[in-house]
């Protein structure tokens, strides 16, 4: 996963939200506390939350408060999402593979942080169109950069994107039940145990 992978996610994400604007964003999202506009303004806000975090290294930065704000306008909030994920490939494309950003799910380097964007904002668009009362089906490759980089421990012989959903929390897949907790490895793979942190 990198910048350039991180950037087709976004205009994906955003092309099928801007088919969209004219149905009610303030409708909730089913089993998420936050409605449509909120979880927008929530994925644009990670994009630069990952780009400081990776930029400021390996010790936590907290000394800014910096949101979207989710009562703008649903075209904005596109513009916003496009332009924070701008804004974090440029760091991913500048910052040296092997540096090393705080998160709370580890230190991630430059493929963790892309991923983790990716991953916000495939599901999270998956999110939003549940709440506007559509679909949304991430393309394959795009699924598969997400899901392997992430959840390595994930199966390989299903489909990426229903796997993807299934890693996040958001669905059964074939016999597997849905999950109840869930998290990432945005460490280096190689430092990956080989165990599967979730049951």
């Amino acid at each position: 996963m990198d910048a350039k992978i991180l950037l087709s996610t976004a205009e994906v994400c955003a092309g099928f939200l801007s088919g969209h604007l004219d149905r009610d964003w303030a409708a909730k999202v089913p089993d998420l506390d936050m409605t449509v506009a909120e979880v927008v303004a929530h994925t644009g806000d990670c994009m630069h939350w990952y780009a400081y975090d990776l930029a400021a290294g390996p010790t936590e930065l907290s000394t800014m408060d910096i949101k979207t704000r989710p009562e703008s306008a649903p075209a904005e909030l596109l513009v916003t999402l496009g332009t924070t994920a701008k804004v974090l490939a440029a760091v991913l494309h500048t910052t040296a593979p092997e540096a090393r950003g705080f998160h709370p799910a580890g230190l991630a380097d430059v493929s963790g942080f892309a991923a983790m964007a990716g991953d916000e904002l495939l599901v999270h668009t998956y999110d939003a169109a549940l709440g506007l009362g559509t679909g949304f089906e991430a393309p394959p490759r795009l699924a598969a950069a997400v899901l392997y980089r992430l959840f390595p421990w994930a199966p390989t012989d299903t489909d990426p994107w229903p796997t993807l959903l299934w890693a996040n929390g958001r669905a059964p897949l074939d016999d597997l039940p849905r999950l109840t907790k869930w998290q990432w490895h945005c460490a280096p793979l190689s430092e990956w145990d080989g165990s599967v942190p979730i049951s």
